[in-house]
């Protein structure tokens, strides 16, 4: 799915680019040391995604299906500008200034405006909670590789354990910038992989090309979803298990994303969506009501990376989603209990 977050947050100054002898040393199992120097790899990442200039094209691949898109970001003191163009499928346009999103379907002339989802897209890394990545990661250089024209340093990302799948990542030497990410399965088999055909980096910011566009929505439907935040106690639910290192991040009520044209988001049922992040992955739980109508069979669904479990429970309907092992999303779902109010 194009767009989809990729999963992997703020600064770090060392060393993706130091010596191969370094990168040894720092990977003694179980140090401090290593910890730091991981997050400090991973990190240099996830920073060169939000303070680089850089624009290009890059192209999805996973599941049997190929999407690609156009993409341009710009820094201006704190601010943040970007745009992306989906090149396939139906026309969309997304522009982001800091954590506005405005995204627009010429085609139907509708525009939804919203806040930013806390999950990252690619070329960003990291999620929220990603303070315990090297307990439940192993990651080691794999020396160095041309990507889009540029030479790039290889990391790989191998889990500890099965609830989670491994990376395979490409940094740009000079910068930092994520040139291509694969998400690797259980059988060492890429499940998807996201890289640009083209970037240039370090390129002049140009933010009246993010700006404009969100001003001027004349001819557009304006839709505005709601988000409320809450606690999945205070909703009548506790999560008893949830797999090793998944920590919840996020909690909210919303209107329900998925199947019908983007125009009726404001008019979908509410649902509860609690999001859990182990810092480089997430799992994204949906709680609503019950209706034979739509909810016609519990199925599990499977799209590169992504895994989709969808069940009745009692009175409700949960669908449990994530780009992990389908294991994981059967903890989850096992874990959710229904508790008096």
């Amino acid at each position: 799915m194009l767009f989809r977050p990729l999963s992997v947050l703020a600064l770090a100054g060392a060393a993706f680019i130091a010596a191969p002898a370094s990168w040894a040393q720092a990977s003694a199992d179980g140090s401090q040391a290593q910890a730091r120097e991981v997050r400090a790899w991973l990190l240099r990442i996830h920073e060169a995604a939000s303070h680089r200039n850089f624009q290009g094209t890059f192209v999805v691949s996973g599941g049997g299906a190929v999407s690609s898109a156009r993409i341009s970001h710009y820094c201006q003191g704190p601010n943040q500008f970007e745009r992306s163009e989906a090149l396939d499928g139906q026309a969309r346009q997304v522009y982001r200034h800091n954590d506005e999103v405005t995204t627009l379907w010429p085609g139907t002339k509708v525009a939804m405006v919203e806040q930013r989802d806390l999950l990252a897209q690619f070329p960003a890394l990291l999620q929220a909670g990603d303070d315990h990545i090297a307990e439940f990661y192993d990651v080691s250089p794999q020396g160095a590789e041309r990507v889009a024209g540029r030479e790039a340093n290889v990391l790989l990302v191998k889990p500890r354990d099965a609830f989670r799948y491994g990376y395979r990542l490409w940094a740009d030497q000079g910068s930092g910038l994520l040139l291509r990410a694969d998400v690797i399965g259980e059988r060492n088999e890429v499940l998807e992989s996201s890289a640009f055909s083209d970037v240039a980096i370090d390129v002049k910011p140009q933010p009246e090309s993010v700006l404009q566009p969100m001003r001027k929505l004349d001819g557009y439907r304006v839709v505005r979803p709601v988000l409320t935040p809450t606690r999945l106690e205070a909703e009548g639910w506790t999560m008893r298990q949830s797999a090793p290192g998944f920590r919840q991040v996020s909690c909210v009520k919303r209107p329900m994303e998925g199947a019908g044209a983007p125009e009726k988001a404001a008019s979908r049922p509410q649902v509860l969506q609690s999001i859990f992040s182990d810092g480089l992955t997430y799992v994204s739980v949906f709680i609503e009501p019950f209706d034979p109508r739509r909810h016609t069979r519990a199925m599990l669904a499977s799209v590169g990376p992504t895994q989709t479990l969808m069940q009745q429970q009692g009175d409700w309907w949960v669908t449990v989603v994530g780009d992990v092992p389908p294991a994981t999303l059967r903890v989850f779902a096992k874990g959710l209990e229904r508790s008096s109010k």
